[in-house]
């Protein structure tokens, strides 16, 4: 292969791996794909090789692939890889996205030169010309390096305890090093920026020029990978740094297999991330990150939201800076009213003073990110600590632990006032994402349908102000993309 597609087959018989045979995951060089077949249905058949740097595959690991039983890694793997390659798809419906490419299949040959993959009816979108895009090789390459690493080294290998906070943290470290985020020498440059993927055109638009603005000021972005106020702010950015001349700009996207198939991974992202589960990602987010920005969304946004204020309203992240922005077009405006009416209402005063709302102009919200970050730096530097991973924010065990959407343990939440604050924000927090699965995960979804919605209750207050909350983002649009025939998931009870 010489970079080149060909459109030719040869049958090459399946070898075993050893453990000395090798894999490129990391910051490869990927060859283009062979295309085998391209059908009526838009799909194409595809070998993909791997060059580059070198890890090594062991028998075990190999097998793990392949196999779609208990221990197995196909079943996610396969879901993972077509979210990537499904990049650019209108649809958020998990089990839509599953269905309509029931045949798509993976399978792996040992050749001489490597490890090859072999794609059965993956989307066609993915291929110009018959060779695969190059930004979505590099994701489908990310897919393997993480799930794989994630399974032997966190998961299996023993060496972290995740019932512990600092092992859980170790372990979030861990992976984020093994997918080479951190960038040496660092400086506090790196913006996270969290929104809904269902969003109007206008706020999509709004988005970019934010991005934009940041680009300008040679600022990276982070997002959740997807589309809408995923992507936006990527978009944005990358006009911004080829006006600065920046041909090294980052563009990080962090996700988790629960989602992913329903929020693919926009082709900007140059840097993706596969975390276990929500709790790690969201972990991985506010670590990495120096400052952020909140774009208009639905219950995903809201989860961020209280995710990281219940962090912040720690006692030992009291003096920490954390530069927060919530911004939208001028039309907006009520929304942000009634985010914080909701703060205001549950986690109080302290909490709605450690975010900014800036509407309608993107210059301002660069400019005092970029004062935010100044700080950020300054403080950075009198405490010793690192600038590509923040150790020192406290992060309570209630928002490192795995939550698991059922009906039961949504009913079993309490939300009431006589909580502490931690703990309410904490149980919130759950409570939005759970929705966010009732929403995107399949098997979350089949289990509404079997069950009726789930049921959140609480206190008459608190109840009130999340029925008026949800109830907005249902007539906005903003739970899923085909919002016309969207159905509650839920149903909010005093």
């Amino acid at each position: 292969m010489d970079g080149s597609a060909t459109f030719h087959y040869r049958h090459q018989p399946s070898r075993t791996i050893t453990a000395e045979q090798v894999i490129t995951l990391q910051h490869s060089h990927i060859v283009s794909s062979s295309v085998i077949r391209a059908d009526s249905d838009k799909t194409v058949d595809a070998e993909v090789w791997p060059e580059g740097s070198l890890e090594v595959l062991s028998q075990h690991e190999a097998d793990q692939l392949r196999n779609v039983g208990q221990g197995g890694l196909y079943t996610l793997l396969r879901r993972c890889l077509l979210a990537v390659l499904n990049s650019g798809g209108n649809s958020d419906d998990a089990r839509e996205v599953l269905g309509r490419h029931k045949d798509f299949a993976v399978r792996f040959e040992q050749q001489d030169r490597g490890l090859k993959v072999i794609l059965t009816g993956a989307p066609a979108s993915a291929f110009v010309d018959g060779e695969m895009i190059r930004g979505i090789r590099e994701q489908l390459f990310a897919v393997l390096r993480d799930v794989v690493y994630t399974s032997n080294e966190i998961q299996a290998s023993g060496r972290f305890d995740l019932q512990s906070s600092d092992n859980i943290t170790n372990a979030v470290f861990h992976i984020l090093r093994n997918a080479r985020v951190f960038h040496l020498p660092a400086t506090a440059d790196l913006v996270v920026c969290w929104g809904g993927h269902a969003i109007s055109r206008e706020e999509y638009d709004y988005t970019k020029k934010v991005g934009y603005e940041l680009g300008l000021r040679r600022l990276n972005v982070c997002t959740g990978c997807g589309p809408g106020a995923m992507k936006g702010p990527m978009k944005g950015a990358t006009i911004g740094h080829a006006k600065q001349r920046i041909g090294n700009g980052r563009y990080i996207g962090i996700t988790e297999p629960g989602i992913i198939a329903a929020e693919s991974p926009n082709p900007i992202v140059n840097s993706l991330i596969i975390m276990p589960d929500m709790e790690k990602r969201l972990e991985a987010f506010v670590r990495v990150g120096h400052g952020i920005i909140v774009f208009p969304g639905g219950v995903g946004t809201a989860e961020e939201i209280l995710y990281l204020l219940g962090i912040l309203m720690h006692p030992d992240n009291e003096d920490m800076p954390m530069p927060l922005i919530l911004t939208g077009p001028a039309d907006r405006a009520d929304y942000f009213k009634q985010i914080d009416e909701f703060i205001g209402a549950t986690l109080g005063p302290t909490a709605q003073g450690r975010y900014r709302i800036i509407v309608d102009d993107p210059e301002e919200v660069a400019r005092q990110m970029l004062l935010g970050l100044k700080s950020v730096r300054e403080y950075r530097r009198q405490q010793g600590d690192a600038f590509y991973f923040n150790w020192r924010l406290a992060i309570d065990h209630d928002f490192q632990k795995p939550f698991r959407a059922t009906h039961d343990s949504m009913r079993g939440l309490q939300i009431t006032r006589d909580l502490p604050t931690h703990k309410l924000a904490a149980n919130l927090r759950r409570a939005f994402s759970g929705l966010v699965s009732g929403n995107v995960r399949e098997d979350t979804m089949a289990a509404i349908e079997q069950q009726g919605p789930f049921e959140i209750s609480g206190s008459a207050e608190i109840m009130s102000l999340l029925d008026g909350l949800l109830a907005g983002f249902v007539a906005d649009g903003r739970m899923k993309l085909e919002s016309d025939s969207y159905k509650p998931c839920y149903v909010v009870r005093v």
